[in-house]
């Protein structure tokens, strides 16, 4: 059985890791032939994200580069296989979007540039954490860029839990399960889960399983160790959950909690940032409705924690000149003057990853920033304990992404939620599946 390379990173890259409708294809040629145009591919779908993507974009285009900057919208539920038939055909595109996972599936199939020494002259000109960077480092070299984190919040609604009599948010499991249940009345559900099979779902899932203790499935030598009495305590807290969750959480992602949640169908949820934002306009509340905390944690043997992503850019340009526009783009990003417009695309969703864009003015005015300055400390402060699967503890198992390519964990959801398996089975089924896909 073959489970892939596993390394364990330096002690200092060891702390917790600080951790998406298709366009047409485009390649490093550019669109329509024109070979002074870098294209650049990003799935970040919804529309306020991709006039903030573009308006970067169009800042740096009035520069006068040598190579314009064009984007391309992907879909994360299709970009494996998209990216995969790109790199086979030579058109890709100059610029890749990536999480660390998703890296460890795209550099085996070519054309991924190492960013070494752009990284180490960006980290000494803004500081990047370590944890940003380390997900991105393997065989001495870096292999992509990153640009923004992404953290985990159980987010839930003040007036609901107010009218139920509940003064604070949970914060244990214990507690979380019971709200739940005191909040699932009449037409309200006590908390909306996504139980698709889809990254949405690999995603709160895991933020659970860190909580709880099994954030870890990985043996030291880095083969799949999935079915464990920590696994199988997070999947029952998971399908206990999902009886106080709207009746089609079978067909949610990210959307349809959030809808649930503002609408006030759902009084809790468990995401990112991205509920800032839009929760006044949507929900017609104040914003002092709006509440958010860690995610709970197991009365024993549990840990704080939740998913964590730091968001980078991989350079997969075919040529040296390309990758070099390529990489200005990359530095004018990161430039505090620009940076707060890259990341108030989704204030909230998307966090600073550089210590000189933390303190930025150019985010820190930001008006949805300064209004859930509360919550933004403390998803900041939720990502110090944030980790990634593959990546925990200073794994670097590069298997991981044939494993979250296939929503492995989404599909143990589904086995529970639509096939009524016991946490026990799925949890054994998805071992099985995991490593099956390691070994391809």
């Amino acid at each position: 059985m073959r489970y892939g390379k596993f390394k364990r990173l330096t002690a200092v890259a060891a702390v917790s890791v600080l951790g998406l409708a298709a366009a047409a294809c485009g390649g490093s040629s550019g669109p329509a032939g024109n070979d002074k145009t870098l294209v650049l591919w990003h799935m970040e779908q919804p529309p306020n994200r991709v006039q903030g993507f573009q308006q970067l974009i169009d800042a740096y285009n009035a520069t006068d580069p040598e190579y314009q900057v064009q984007a391309q919208v992907q879909d994360w539920n299709q970009i494996y296989t998209k990216i995969s038939g790109a790199v086979q055909s030579q058109t890709q595109p100059d610029i890749l979007f990536t999480i660390p996972d998703f890296t460890t599936y795209v550099r085996p199939l070519g054309g991924v540039r190492p960013v070494t020494s752009l990284v180490e002259e960006l980290d000494q000109a803004h500081t990047f954490g370590e944890a940003a960077k380390a997900p991105y480092r393997d065989d001495d070299e870096y292999w992509a860029v990153p640009l923004f984190g992404m953290v985990q919040m159980l987010w839930y609604r003040t007036d609901l839990l107010q009218a139920a009599g509940i003064t604070e948010p949970p914060r244990t499991t214990a507690e979380l399960l019971t709200a739940a249940e005191r909040l699932n009345s009449g037409d309200r559900s006590g908390i909306a889960l996504p139980a698709g099979r889809n990254l949405a779902t690999d995603q709160v899932l895991y933020s659970l399983m860190l909580t709880t203790g099994a954030g870890n499935f990985f043996t030291e030598s880095g083969e799949v160790n999935f079915n464990t009495p920590e696994t199988v305590r997070a999947l029952t807290l998971y399908r206990d959950l999902l009886k106080f969750s709207p009746s089609d959480s079978g067909n949610y992602s990210w959307g349809e909690p959030q809808a649930a949640f503002n609408s006030g169908a759902a009084a809790m949820a468990i995401e990112k940032g991205q509920y800032l934002a839009p929760f006044e306009e949507e929900s017609g509340r104040p914003a002092s409705d709006l509440g958010c905390a860690p995610i709970p944690v197991a009365e024993s043997g549990g840990q704080p924690g939740s998913i964590y992503y730091s968001n980078a850019a991989m350079v997969m340009s075919k040529d040296d000149e390309r990758a070099a526009g390529a990489e200005a783009f990359l530095k004018f990003v990161l430039q505090p003057e620009n940076y707060g417009t890259l990341l108030n695309s989704e204030p909230g969703l998307f966090l600073p990853l550089t210590a000189d864009g933390a303190t930025a003015e150019s985010w820190t005015s930001n008006e949805v920033v300064q209004k859930y300055r509360g919550c933004v400390d403390a998803m900041l402060k939720q990502s110090e304990t944030g980790a990634l699967f593959g990546f925990v503890d200073g794994q670097y198992v590069d298997s991981v992404g044939k494993i979250s390519g296939q929503n492995v964990l989404a599909q143990v959801v589904q086995r529970m939620y639509s096939n009524g398996e016991s946490p026990e089975a799925a949890a054994q089924w998805g071992e099985e599946q995991m490593r099956a896909a390691v070994a391809e």
